[in-house]
C-alpha cells in the first residue's frame, strides 16, 4: 500500500490510527491527513520518541494494515476482490 492510497482514504484508515497511537486526537488526524511525515511527527511529539522509532512503528503498522486486508477479504488496496478470487468463488459454487 503506497502513501497516496493511504492519503486518499484517509478517514477509513484514521480510525485504526487512532486504536494504535490513542494519544493523537481527532485534531492531530485532521492535521495529518495521510500525510506519513505528519503521522511521524505526531508520534514522536505525543510518544516523545524518537524519528526513527516513530518511522519504524508506521512502516510496520501499514505493512501489517495491508497483510490484514490482503489475508482477510483477498481485497485489493481499492478493496476489490482480484479476477483469479472472483473466478475461483464462482467455480467454487459448481458441482
Amino acid at each position: 500500500m503506497n502513501w497516496e492510497q493511504i492519503e486518499g482514504k484517509w478517514k477509513q484508515y484514521s480510525g485504526r490510527v487512532r486504536e494504535k497511537w490513542g494519544n493523537l486526537t481527532d485534531s492531530d488526524l485532521q492535521v495529518i491527513a495521510g500525510r506519513r511525515d505528519q503521522l511521524i511527527g505526531k508520534i514522536q511529539e505525543r510518544y516523545g520518541i524518537a524519528k526513527e522509532e516513530a518511522q519504524r512503528q508506521v512502516d510496520d503498522f501499514f505493512k501489517n494494515f495491508q497483510d490484514d486486508a490482503t489475508a482477510s477479504g483477498k481485497t485489493s488496496a481499492s478493496g476489490e476482490q482480484h479476477d483469479h478470487e472472483k473466478e475461483k468463488a464462482r467455480g467454487a459454487g459448481r458441482s
